[in-house]
């Protein structure tokens, strides 16, 4: 059969070229231009010159995946429970559902999987060459695609692409799923709506962005939010909104636009609120800089636990330079960090939150003194029965916290 439809593709493709049309964005008439060449071939192959279609309805869906999907890949994209996909070599091609990995029987030439990077670039406008070899990238559905070639990689390119889905949307869907309790959903609601600083924690794959996302849910919807990331991940359902993503140079090495400078741009768009991804480096100062002028803000980190996220905080902005120092940046992450939610993903696949942790504002011998708000007990999240020291945004919003945290949960 993969004669036949390599012959049928590439008739396709000649009689595109030919008409002069663009199918790529256009999937009913794509498939109109497939169902022809495929009834056209069957036709020839009733004559014996050619091989036989088996079956015409899985031949047209494979054609037409291979000219405006990703081909072989595009089972995948389109099965809702798949949530990432990647490929370590041509033959060794991995999906994971539901948090857990699988390898795939789909196996793909070297040439195939560069041309469903190039595919999956065009959209993008970004690239990856000899001079550039790693590449992030967002996919016209949202998903991320994140891309290493040789001689960075030992012999294949390297794909990862993490699927955006619209299951989770919201902290109730959250609950809904076992990742949350209602009381912790609850909280956390009451801390968006008082304009508490967040920062979301936890490892890769443990949900830090679809956390943000179910935070931003709950958001007022008078407010204007400006977000900036590396690529382009969170996807907002605010009346109101601003996304900016991060610009590789250009091949003269020119035209780079940093994840700093997006942050100091966003304060000049009179946000209410202002998210950043996630930071990994100096980008941290001009975020503490930001929450310290009094500008509700959220942004994800990766880190081990509450408190380490809070130490990592401490100490990435010294990255920014020699005139930076430890004396002003721990006070200032103590001031400015309002609430810090950590996230896991456990071996079962299933993602939760595990600890929410307050800061008091205080530093003890270089350490932020934090209380326990939630924490999981016999694998379920609970209030604690502390209570966060920094009060006034809550009281300001008109908020009892007691009408929360003295409940038990059910």
């Amino acid at each position: 059969m993969s004669r036949a439809l390599s012959i049928i593709t590439e008739q396709v493709r000649e009689r595109v070229r030919r008409d002069g049309v663009d199918i790529g964005s256009d999937h009913a008439l794509a498939d109109r231009y497939v169902r022809d060449e495929v009834q056209r071939y069957s036709e020839r192959a009733l004559g014996g010159t050619l091989p036989m279609l088996p079956d015409e309805h899985e031949a047209t869906r494979q054609i037409v995946a291979t000219i405006t999907g990703f081909g072989a890949l595009q089972p995948f994209f389109d099965d809702a429970e798949v949530e990432e996909i990647w490929i370590n070599s041509p033959t060794k091609i991995f999906i994971a559902r539901n948090g857990v990995p699988e390898l795939t029987t789909v196996q793909l030439t070297d040439s195939q999987v560069r041309d469903l990077v190039e595919r999956m670039l065009q959209s993008s406008g970004r690239r990856v060459d000899l001079s550039s070899p790693f590449v992030d990238a967002s996919l016209p559905d949202g998903s991320r695609l994140h891309v290493v070639i040789p001689d960075v990689t030992l012999r294949h390119w390297s794909v990862n692409i993490r699927k955006f889905t619209q299951r989770i949307r919201d902290l109730h869907r959250l609950v809904a799923l076992g990742s949350l309790t209602h009381q912790g959903a609850e909280f956390l609601r009451m801390c968006v709506l008082s304009g508490q600083n967040i920062l979301v924690s936890g490892a890769t794959q443990s949900g830090k962005t679809t956390m943000l996302n179910a935070l931003l849910s709950s958001a007022r919807p008078g407010e204007r939010i400006v977000t900036v990331e590396e690529t382009f991940e969170l996807d907002l359902s605010a009346r109101d909104t601003v996304a900016m993503q991060c610009r590789q140079p250009s091949l003269e090495g020119t035209g780079e636009i940093s994840l700093r400078r997006l942050i100091k741009e966003a304060l000049r768009m009179r946000p209410d609120r202002l998210v950043v991804g996630e930071v990994r480096e100096a980008e941290s100062l001009d975020l503490l800089i930001a929450l310290n002028s009094g500008l509700p803000g959220m942004c994800s980190i990766h880190a081990n636990g509450a408190r380490d996220a809070l130490a990592k905080l401490c100490t990435l902005p010294l990255l920014a330079g020699r005139n930076i120092d430890s004396s002003f940046v721990i006070p200032t992450v103590a001031s400015s960090v309002d609430i810090v939610v950590h996230c896991e993903l456990d071996r079962g696949g299933q993602r939760r939150v595990t600890e929410i942790v307050a800061p008091s504002g205080q530093v003890t011998a270089g350490v932020i003194e934090a209380s326990t708000v939630f924490s999981m007990r016999r694998g379920v999240l609970h209030a604690t029965g502390s209570y966060p020291t920094k009060t006034t945004k809550f009281e300001a919003s008109g908020f009892d916290l007691s009408s929360v945290l003295s409940r038990g949960e059910s």
